[in-house]
């Protein structure tokens, strides 16, 4: 259609690209590589009351894969838990940058009371009644003395918070444990809880916090690990 002499063509108002807010924190939430296998009757190290495996052979050549996928994000800072399996994940990619990963124990995993050390991994395996209900009602504390379910949600909301508070305008990769990414993503999103879709090993998921608000970008960006995916058997996690 052509406009008419003197007369004005209508503003036109394009889609954009998500760009964060100003002032918001871009947050990497990156769950530890694979770890070795629990052997029954042979618990795994406990670092306050929490199980401390390694990472396998294959969860090392998952953090080398996911500190390549995200070397060029622009990240400033890198967070772990107090467990080995997220330091030994983010290793690569604070080697890459040249950053010294910091250590907040709020981004521990959920504490899973009589059945740390690897014994939930048989209790899930066997099909245990307990974790049979634990997967129905989609929650941890079924599990006898496991991390009361409020007290899960109060400690990633005040990690996650406080994070975001020292970072404003930045980008910040958080390297941590499937439970803590699941329950992250059901406070953003006010859903189901995400944990038990299963966030896979060196997986990344993404939120954008502006104030109060917490914006879900992605979960369980695994892209970077098809490489490794096609030359490893599958191994348990």
């Amino acid at each position: 259609m052509t406009d008419l002499p003197g007369q004005q063509a209508p503003a036109a108002f394009r889609q954009h690209r998500f760009t964060p807010p100003p002032g918001a924190t871009d947050l990497l939430l990156v769950r530890h590589g694979q770890s070795e296998a629990y052997l029954d009757g042979t618990l795994f190290p406990l670092v306050g009351g929490q199980g401390d495996p390694p990472l396998s052979d294959l969860g090392h050549e998952q953090a080398r894969l996911v500190g390549a996928r995200l070397a060029g994000a622009g990240i400033s800072a890198i967070y772990v838990s107090n467990l080995r399996r997220t330091a030994q994940t983010a290793a690569p990619l604070a080697g890459l940058l040249g950053l010294q990963p910091q250590v907040d124990a709020g981004l521990r995993e959920v504490h899973l009371g009589e059945w740390e050390g690897g014994v939930f991994r048989k209790m899930v395996a066997t099909g245990h009644p307990i974790a049979e209900r634990m997967s129905a009602e989609e929650r941890w504390d079924v599990i006898p003395g496991a991390e009361p379910a409020g007290a899960l949600a109060d400690r990633v909301r005040a990690t996650i918070l406080r994070i975001a508070a020292s970072h404003p305008g930045q980008c910040v990769a958080a390297f941590t444990h499937g439970g803590i990414i699941g329950q992250a993503l059901a406070l953003a999103t006010g859903s189901r809880p995400f944990a038990f879709l299963g966030s896979d090993n060196a997986s990344v998921s993404r939120l954008v916090i502006t104030g109060n608000r917490w914006i879900t970008r992605s979960f369980n960006d695994t892209a970077h690990l098809e490489a490794a995916d096609q030359a490893s058997p599958a191994q348990p996690a």
